[in-house]
């Protein structure tokens, strides 16, 4: 990328967290039996006429507030014409020259670097069904459509087109996918396809103002495969520049099993929907008073909620991004500093310990098992020296974490409370001492490193029970050469 300069901009679609669809009183319930969620109106019968669903206004509303655009007072619903199998009435129901809402942006921090990626808009739409082309008994000549995700509600959410690296791209969409969680618009299930992203592509040379000649990449399925497609589809626009030749103007799909993007079709203009005012359905008019009763009832988001975690509880930047992209494992992490333990020890537990294990169970962020008052007690037992880190983290915390039990408890039951009592500690010191003579030469002759021999053999002698920090300081005080200097 050192000619080039990569220019892209994300469409984000977001399935708002209603009951039912968009423009009738259908289920979106996830994985139900195919086109077994439908009714005259998410099909396009004839006559059939669209109501909409003022939840799915309030969520659109809501998630536009909570990234900071600006509502616009009225917006219209329009006919984006097409034809797909999977599109019933040959149109898709969306909002083009006047969105719900415009502006706002998505806080990212890239290389330690941090800027806001501005966002174009944010609009209304129904989803289409789905077309099944793999996985039936006779998909080699035939492909089915599921018309259950027909008229299900999205916000459609467009970046700018000013984000300049795969990785930004990554970063963008984990907090705007997090920003959207918080505020209870979306549930962010990319399996699920709840949260869908396409991506704008284009390349030029460093210092062009001009844009390049861009490509739609569609299907990807996971933060890691938009950062993949991204790398492998700006690797060859460049390559087809350095040729000599022409990047077309096209839709490629993202094969993540081939780690490679294919050609799908020509790529659409806006003119080619040949859009219209939906006559069916009147103004959406959001009032004032409407929208701040929205914005009043937003709780705190990811910006505002890490940069809190830094200033109350000192823990890194790196740290709070982490713990703040979901706002249950922010929740707990709170609580565990709230039962008595510090807020950097908490943060390097639960960022580590638990979250491996979370990832071992297969378990999401709201299915913690371990009580919060479970985890601050063992990280007490650490700081007062009651055990130590290794025998926590090794021990006691996965029998925590698989029994719930008290981590008191367990370290009684297992053995592993520290000899941290001086008199016992210095015999052993005493008696490691004069074993080694030699390696105490060494030591008083200048090798301080050797200090790390003595602790050892003072760990195995006690069996590995000694309180390390009582250890270092004994052995410091049997080790160091007495002071043998004349004070006249």
């Amino acid at each position: 990328m050192s000619e080039y300069e990569a220019v892209i901009g994300l469409e984000v679609h977001a399935q708002l967290k209603t009951r039912t669809k968009i423009f009738c009183g259908c289920s979106t319930e996830f994985g139900r039996p195919a086109n077994s969620q439908t009714c005259p109106v998410c099909l396009g019968h004839p006559g059939a006429l669209p109501v909409l669903n003022r939840r799915a206004v309030e969520l659109g509303v809501r998630g536009a507030l909570a990234l900071g655009a600006e509502i616009r007072e009225r917006s219209i619903f329009a006919r984006k014409n097409y034809f797909y199998p999977d599109l019933p009435k040959g149109y898709q129901i969306s909002q083009y020259e006047e969105p719900l809402a415009e502006g706002g942006g998505v806080p990212i921090e890239c290389g330690g670097e941090a800027t806001t990626i501005r966002l174009t808009r944010l609009h209304l739409e129904e989803d289409a069904g789905k077309s099944i082309h793999d996985g039936m008994p006779d998909s080699e000549r035939a492909s089915y459509v599921d018309l259950n995700r027909s008229g299900t509600p999205l916000a459609e959410i467009v970046s700018e087109p000013e984000i300049h690296s795969p990785r930004q791209a990554y970063l963008y969409l984990q907090r705007l996918r997090s920003i959207l969680r918080y505020a209870d618009v979306c549930d962010g299930n990319m399996e699920q396809g709840s949260f869908r992203c396409d991506a704008n592509v284009s390349v030029r040379p460093i210092g062009e103002a001009k844009l390049g000649t861009r490509t739609e990449v569609k299907n990807l399925n996971s933060f890691r495969n938009v950062q993949r497609a991204l790398e492998f589809e700006l690797k060859r626009q460049i390559e087809i520049l350095r040729s000599g030749g022409q990047v077309e103007q096209q839709t490629i799909l993202w094969d993540a099993s081939a780690g490679e993007t294919r050609p799908m079709r020509g790529k659409e203009e806006a003119h080619d929907y040949r859009y219209f005012p939906e006559p069916d359905l009147p103004p959406v008019v959001c009032g004032e008073a409407f929208v701040e009763e929205i914005r009043r009832s937003l709780p705190e988001l990811p910006a505002a909620r890490k940069a809190r975690l830094v200033a109350e509880y000192g823990v890194g930047a790196d740290e709070a991004h982490q713990l703040t992209l979901e706002a249950p494992l922010a929740d707990y992490y709170e609580a565990v500093v709230r039962a008595g333990a510090g807020g950097a020890a908490v943060a390097n537990y639960v960022l580590n310990d638990l979250q491996r294990a979370q990832n071992e169970a297969r378990r999401a962020d709201d299915e913690i098992p371990l009580p919060a008052e479970h985890l601050a007690e063992l990280i007490r037992l650490v700081d007062d020296g009651t055990i130590s880190s290794s025998a926590a983290r090794q021990e006691v915390f996965p029998e925590m974490y698989a029994s719930g039990g008290s981590p008191a408890a367990i370290v009684k039951q297992k053995g592993l409370e520290q000899v941290s009592d001086e008199s016992t500690l210095q015999v052993a010191v005493e008696a490691v001492v004069a074993e080694n003579p030699d390696e105490l030469a060494k030591y008083r002759g200048g090798k301080q490193g050797l200090i790390g021999f003595f602790v050892g053999k003072v760990m195995q002698k006690t069996g590995g029970k000694a309180n390390p920090k009582e250890v270092n300081r004994l052995l410091r005080t049997h080790l160091d050469p007495p002071d043998s200097g004349d004070p006249t």
